[in-house]
């Protein structure tokens, strides 16, 4: 594998267009954007001709999830180029400097890095090459800034020991900080000119065939489970790309993620064909735990940084939001550099083939007499009712282990309810998981509190803000505390009305 290259990020905005022939011979005329208030200069720049090498693994994974990966010359923005969906009409755009020749070329660790919870250990190699001829024409906008460029494109394409194929296309891209109603006035010119939107979401597409009919679809009708952990299966490749990139609150949607699927799977395990024990389930508590490093330390940092900012200066003594506040990003970034290093190993791809596989695969087929295997929320309520009565007849520690037992028995079922539309279950459901989810912060708050009151003590430093901060955290465990039989009571109320009793 290549060594490290530096990579640079840029989201593009644009809509493509299949330009219209006859025998050949082009037919269409230009659009023209005279008379539009947003543009009062048109610029025609130099025809630019670029040449790109596309890879993938064999595959297709990288297309299957609209991803493109491109090594190009020519043009203002020769090299490698990473391309990531990014909602509608826009997409992130990462690039690296080329290095080396085309033939010798490889994709650079950084890009890898970025797909590599969907490429994982699997090679990438050439897939596609095309040439395209560009004219662009830069609009300015009345203040002499350029606002958009439309770019005519005649390509020449083929995929690896494919025919050679010839088009002619549009396209309209903002720059800048356009803004989607004007590229929805360009559009409109391009349509009226004769385009079409555009069959591929690029030229890649178009070239492989990655457009699906309907007909291709699969239509067959499926547990709500099993779409309920396809789409988060989705949604975790997703937030691994954020995590790798260190983008706010990614640690911690990745973590949820994580236990979403492994609550799902442990509620419908007979839907999947696997049972409490799999190695799949426990996988998953390992990697939420690994990522549980670094959220814990982020929940912690967030959490004494409020508190001490809403506490009278007289009354944050000596240096403890050296130690609280930043003490926990350290631990923080400790933990990323942890979590990373899990997210690149084997196995970590192995659980990722085994999510996939359990998504792709048919469900098992009952024996004579049995019914199919089918999801209702009983068994994740009596869990929660079980961990209840338990709490209820504890105190001191055990009280808290019994009431976080609870949560996690209240998040199993929020989301075995919200994936079988029982919707005002899921909402009871979220309602004691937060309460105890602060509960449970409070409890973890105060045991780091003591042992970093001790470690101040040790070094001389005044230790009287750590009271303060932990009898906070005692009220705070205290008020969730008070709202618990409330919220169950109201759980309990709407689990009978979705069972009709």
């Amino acid at each position: 594998m290549a060594g490290k290259s530096k990579t640079s990020r840029h989201t593009e905005v644009e809509r493509k267009f299949d330009v219209p022939e006859s025998d050949g011979v082009e037919s269409t005329v230009s659009p023209s954007f005279d008379g539009l208030n947003a543009v009062a200069r048109v610029e025609r720049l130099p025809v630019q001709h670029l040449d790109a090498v596309y890879f993938d693994t064999p595959g297709r994974d990288l297309a299957a999830h609209r991803i493109t990966l491109r090594r190009r010359t020519g043009g203002t923005d020769a090299g490698w180029h990473l391309k990531l969906p990014a909602g509608p009409d826009a997409r992130t755009e990462v690039r690296a400097p080329l290095g080396g020749d085309a033939e010798s070329a490889e994709v650079p660790e950084d890009l890898r890095d970025v797909v590599l919870a969907i490429v994982r250990d699997r090679p990438l190699a050439p897939v596609a090459r095309i040439s395209t001829q560009r004219t662009v024409d830069l609009l300015h906008g009345p203040d002499g800034d350029a606002v958009a460029e439309f770019c005519d494109d005649e390509v020449t394409a083929s995929a690896e020991g494919g025919a050679e194929q010839r088009w002619r296309e549009w396209e309209v891209e903002l720059v800048g900080d356009g803004d989607a109603a004007l590229l929805d006035r360009l559009a409109n010119r391009v349509l009226d000119a004769g385009a079409s939107p555009a069959g591929h979401g690029s030229k890649l597409g178009r070239v492989l065939d990655t457009g699906r009919s309907d007909d291709e679809v699969k239509t067959r009708d499926e547990d709500p489970v099993r779409r309920a952990v396809a789409e988060q299966v989705e949604q975790l490749v997703t937030w691994d790309r954020a995590v790798r990139a260190d983008v706010e609150d990614s640690v911690h949607q990745m973590r949820v993620t994580t236990r979403k699927i492994r609550s799902l799977l442990q509620s419908a395990g007979g839907v999947f064909g696997i049972s409490d024990d799999a190695w799949v389930l426990d996988e998953l508590r390992q990697l939420a735990a690994v990522l549980g490093v670094a959220r814990d330390a982020e929940v912690l940092a967030e959490r004494y940084a409020a508190a001490l900012d809403g506490l009278p200066d007289d009354l944050v003594r000596g240096p403890v939001r050296d130690r609280l506040v930043e003490g926990a990003e350290r631990r923080y970034r400790s933990g990323l550099r942890r979590s990373l290093i899990a997210m690149r190993s084997q196995r970590y791809f192995r659980l990722l083939d085994a999510l996939e596989g359990l998504v792709a695969a048919e469900p098992p087929t009952p024996e004579p007499g049995e019914e199919p295997a089918r999801t209702t929320i009983d068994s994740a309520y009596k869990r929660v009712r079980k961990a209840a009565k338990r709490a209820a007849a504890a105190a001191g520690t055990e009280r808290d282990e019994a009431l976080h037992r609870i949560r996690k028995g209240a998040k199993r079922l929020r989301y075995t309810a919200a994936a079988t539309g029982a919707g005002k279950v899921s909402e009871r459901a979220k309602a004691i998981q937060s309460l105890l989810g602060d509960h449970q912060d409070a409890v973890v708050s105060r045991e780091h509190l003591i042992q970093q009151a001790e470690a101040a003590h040790a070094a001389g430093e005044d230790t009287f803000t750590y009271g303060l901060l932990y009898q906070l955290e005692v009220e705070a465990a205290d008020r969730a505390r008070a709202q618990l039989d409330d919220a169950l009571g109201k759980l309990d109320k709407a689990v009978r009305k979705a069972k009709g009793t």
